[in-house]
């Protein structure tokens, strides 16, 4: 619930208001089709939503209503008259059974805070709640406890490491294991195999840990991306994504590459995907996971790594800003003898000194859910700059470590290692790749099928499709058009051969295949309105039927189909993008990867398994956990062996580019 408005939303949408009146359509935003808030003018004459313009212009260049050519930068905010008209609009208390007041929208937050009977209920009753989840256990924060190292066991043929204890554990890489594949040490045997190129021992470390995940409303969804599965080469459930402000990324223990080995006492390290997604989806007040996560490459042993966390503590805390320009007074820089950010110091009256909570040298782990273990000042500046209100910061705190005086750092983008949240950081536009379908085979079909339909029905031109449409080649991973729901309206539903999580081919012979989300939209409206409508479409079928339903556990999940789904489409299908990794001489690439062609199992695909924390592939941030190779520096990858596959890899000194397929993960 937000203390703002006292309603239910997600923390990067609008506010949300019950107004007495009906709000002329001039003080509307043509957006999101609600008064507006913080309103934001283009240089064309039109005003919107700050939030509503900030998101749209993230996808596009251009007014949404008359499509002229623009940039963020070239918006400002509205005239303080239309503010304090906005301001002056009359609303309803939300919480209507204990409060009938009505008040001037600026003036409900206080309200809420101060005067309202409802708001207060609820805040005791939410307490009331929380104390009784929290009685008896320990602090939630994760304590880890370091067992003497040891070698980890690896299932024979398989790629993955599972703790079969709940005890957290410190796993050493540093010498020759099954999979792993270090030109500093005899190479064993095929399976996963990171890329590392380097002529000094290093050992890569890795942790099990047990994490409490809290949810006020059982049924929430977790907020992040899983792929993998004993079904798929990948083996482990692996985290693609954490999505922003999530149960997960407020949290902030989890982040994308880490491995999920248990799920509320259960081993799911040998299960289905479609199993795995069951496991995460079951709703409950609290979820125990256990996880392996990556540390990274380090020449310490493990337990002079375990010794240097004794006594350090995992510390959240919340700034909130009154609108996006406000600084936080935090100055932040780098260490040249540890990696990741420090706070050096806070400005005296800032945000974060009035707070009182973060200290001089505590070590930022996230903010916003956003993993900054392995980050840089300027990348911390930018999320906090980008932030709207609430800034959420999760740090690591030593007591009685003095910081030294900060150093130069010329690996900075302008040759300083500190930065401060109210400016001096670059913003780092998105670099767009040029896309491309590289047609091979489609060599993954494990568990699905793929059939192709032609449906040609007649209809009243004013008749609706009554069908929802997700994907499109604007969306982040690139997809087809797929049907996201078919309404029980509209000829679609009383034909009943389209079906939700069909792939949409063409409409009346138009392609649909390349057209991003406006396009797909605008085509089936136009074709809609003839009296017969002819679709052509994939459906993507399970051979599986003892695989759980996952239909039934939906509420309150956004739908999409699950990542195993897309892994069968044909090639035609797959929009491919070139990534380009750089390093230096003694430098690892930084992923592991599985799959290739075996003799008992034929060709299968080459996934990202792991990326490690500050290797290249981390830092450029492009390459996910379960993209797919199809090529290496235009080398197709399709019919080679891992063993064939590595040694390219290896052979590129400074710089290589990867031609990968991007899925996104199942939604738990």
């Amino acid at each position: 619930l937000c203390c703002e408005c006292g309603q239910f939303h997600l923390l990067v949408d609008n506010h949300l208001y019950n107004f007495q009146d009906e709000v002329d359509d001039e003080l509307t935003c043509h957006i999101c089709l609600q008064p507006l808030l913080q309103p934001m003018d283009t240089p064309c004459g039109h005003t919107y939503c700050f939030k509503c313009l900030e998101n749209f212009m993230q996808e596009y260049n251009f007014c949404p209503m008359d499509r002229k050519k623009l940039s963020f930068q070239q918006c400002h905010k509205s005239s303080l008259l239309v503010r304090n008209l906005l301001d002056k609009l009359i609303v309803f208390c939300p919480f209507k059974a204990e409060c009938q007041q009505t008040m001037q929208r600026c003036e409900l937050e206080a309200h809420l805070q101060n005067r309202c009977p409802g708001f207060k209920k609820y805040k005791s009753e939410l307490q009331r709640k929380k104390n009784s989840i929290s009685k008896g256990k320990e602090d939630p924060c994760t304590k880890v406890e370091t067992n003497t190292p040891k070698d980890p066991e690896v299932p024979s043929g398989g790629s993955s490491l599972v703790a079969e204890s709940s005890a957290a554990a410190v796993v050493s890489l540093g010498t020759a294991e099954p999979g792993l594949v270090n030109p500093a040490f005899e190479e064993t045997e095929e399976g996963e195999s990171l890329i590392q190129k380097c002529n000094y021992r290093t050992s890569l470390v890795a942790e099990t840990t047990t994490i409490e995940i809290h949810r006020e409303d059982p049924e929430e969804e977790l907020g992040m991306r899983i792929v993998g599965g004993k079904d798929t080469p990948l083996g482990n459930i692996v985290v693609q994504e954490v999505l922003r402000d999530s149960v997960v990324a407020a949290d902030g223990r989890i982040a994308p590459g880490d491995h999920i080995l248990e799920v509320n006492g259960i081993n799911i390290s040998s299960v289905t995907h479609c199993q795995a997604v069951s496991f995460l989806r079951h709703p409950g007040p609290v979820l125990h996971l256990m996880v392996l996560q990556e540390k990274g490459f380090s020449n310490k042993t493990a337990q002079q790594d375990s010794t240097s966390t004794t006594n350090r503590e995992v510390i959240h805390v919340t700034l909130i800003k009154r609108d996006r320009s406000e600084p936080l007074g935090i100055k932040l820089i780098r260490k040249t003898d540890e990696a990741g950010i420090f706070i050096l110091d806070m400005l005296e009256g800032g945000l974060a000194a009035k707070n009182g909570k973060l200290s001089r040298n505590d070590r930022v782990l996230s903010i916003n859910g956003q993993d900054l273990r392995q980050g840089t000042p300027e990348t911390a500046a930018q999320i906090i700059q980008t932030t709207e209100s609430r800034v959420n910061f999760v740090v690591l705190r030593q007591p009685g470590v003095q910081l030294p005086d900060p150093v130069e750092d010329s690996s900075t983008s302008n040759n300083s290692s500190s930065s401060s949240s109210n400016g001096g950081s670059p913003v780092h536009h998105r670099r767009r790749l040029d896309q491309n379908h590289y047609r091979r085979k489609s060599n993954y079909q494990k568990g699905y099928v793929t059939h192709e339909k032609t449906v040609a029905i007649k209809k009243e031109p004013k008749e609706s499709l009554g069908i929802t449409i997700g994907g499109g080649t604007d969306n982040k991973n690139k997809l087809p058009i797929y049907v996201t729901s078919v309404q029980p309206i509209g000829c679609l539903f009383r034909d009943g051969r389209i079906k939700r999580g069909d792939v949409l081919l063409s409409i009346n012979g138009i392609d649909l295949t390349h057209l991003n989300y406006y396009e797909a939209v605008s085509a089936l409206k136009s074709n809609a309105a003839s009296h017969s409508v002819v679709l052509k479409a994939l459906e993507i079928l399970s051979l599986n039927s003892t695989e759980p339903s996952l239909d039934i556990k939906e509420q309150g999940f956004s739908w999409s189909p699950l990542w195993i789904t897309w892994l069968g489409l044909p090639s035609y299908l797959h929009c491919c993008q070139d990534i380009v990794l750089s390093k230096g001489n003694l430098e690892s690439w930084g992923f592991s990867i599985v799959g290739g062609f075996e003799e008992s199992k034929g060709n299968q695909p080459f996934f990202i398994k792991t990326i490690v924390p500050g290797t290249p592939a981390f830092r450029d941030r492009k390459l996910k956990c379960g993209d797919e190779i199809v090529a290496v520096n235009g080398v197709p990858a399709i019919g080679m062996s891992n063993s064939e596959l590595i040694p390219m890899l290896k052979e590129q000194r400074n710089k290589v580019t990867l031609t990968v397929v991007s899925w996104p993960g199942s939604l738990v």
